[in-house]
């Protein structure tokens, strides 16, 4: 008998027999995310180039994936997910019925689907595809690099699916298990999030830029800064404020800095900011499916 498999996230516990294995991976929708993850899943070397096959329709989408290296780009849904042992299904919102209803007849019950769909709920997508093995998944684009902060929940799933679905995901990165309720409020702060970060990066490289450095010069010391930054909170697993109060001297340089911002609204416009795009992903998710 195989040894008992235990392993823990802040708000589930796993208890597993066996270990399942992944063989084959199709991903239906080769956009930015779904390309994304498609990268970040060789980049792991989970499965081979072969065995992972991007559905995409359009053409001009179908070329650049090509062109990317993607050696598996399938038009046809039924032909794409027929081997599959995961379904990972990255699309716009507004295609996901008519996706979900095309992947329908087509699904077996040990294939597993994976939703990376904003504001389709479990239960939504249990209406239409019934009672089958479903998780929804909020990932960002940095999963290309491994890098990704990825949340999880599962509907009708078995232990054992779901620690396999856990592993894979927290190889790119970092996963947690939260309850569906909090799906919304992780896409803006983890995956819209990412666009945010990206955009302090860029208001510090032209302010680099005003002070001297030339704009490379510049991008690279406030990226290696940022960079910096986040491990310091991951790895000492410290506050924000405990960091900061290390760095700021009386009438020092960075107390001054700090304090203008603050003037100017930095850390109100990025609360505001987060509860604008959380308003708006609530007013819309309910046309979503």
């Amino acid at each position: 008998m195989p040894d008992l498999v235990y392993f823990y996230t802040p708000f589930r516990l796993f208890l597993t027999l066996s270990v399942m294995k992944i063989n084959n991976i199709t991903i239906v929708g080769g956009g930015n995310l779904g390309s994304a993850i498609a990268k970040g899943i060789l980049a792991i070397k989970e499965i081979s180039a072969d065995k992972l096959i991007i559905c995409e329709k359009r053409k001009l989408r179908i070329d650049y994936l090509k062109e990317a290296g993607f050696k598996n780009v399938d038009s046809n849904i039924k032909n794409s997910v027929k081997d599959a042992d995961l379904v990972i299904v990255s699309v716009k919102p507004q295609q996901f019925t008519k996706v979900l209803e095309e992947i329908k007849p087509n699904l077996k019950k040990n294939q597993i689907l994976i939703s990376t769909v904003t504001g389709a709920s479990l239960a939504q997508i249990a209406s239409i595809i019934k009672v089958h093995p479903t998780v929804r998944i909020m990932p960002n684009t940095a999963i290309e690099i491994k890098e990704s902060m990825t949340c999880m929940c599962f509907n009708n799933t078995s232990g054992e699916q779901e620690e396999l679905i856990f592993n894979l995901f927290n190889k790119m990165g970092k996963s947690i298990v939260l309850q569906e309720d909090l799906l919304d409020a992780v896409t803006v702060l983890g995956a819209c999030g990412i666009a945010f970060a990206l955009r302090f990066i860029r208001a510090a490289t032209q302010g680099g830029i005003e002070i001297g450095f030339g704009s490379e010069l510049s991008q690279l010391i406030v990226s290696q800064t940022v960079k910096g930054a986040a491990h310091l909170l991951l790895e000492n697993n410290s506050h924000p404020e405990s960091e900061i109060d290390k760095v700021t001297t009386p009438q020092g340089i960075t107390i001054s800095g700090l304090n203008e911002m603050e003037h100017q609204g930095f850390s109100s416009s990025v609360i505001k900011g987060l509860i604008t795009s959380f308003n708006k992903l609530s007013a819309i998710e309910t046309n979503n499916i």
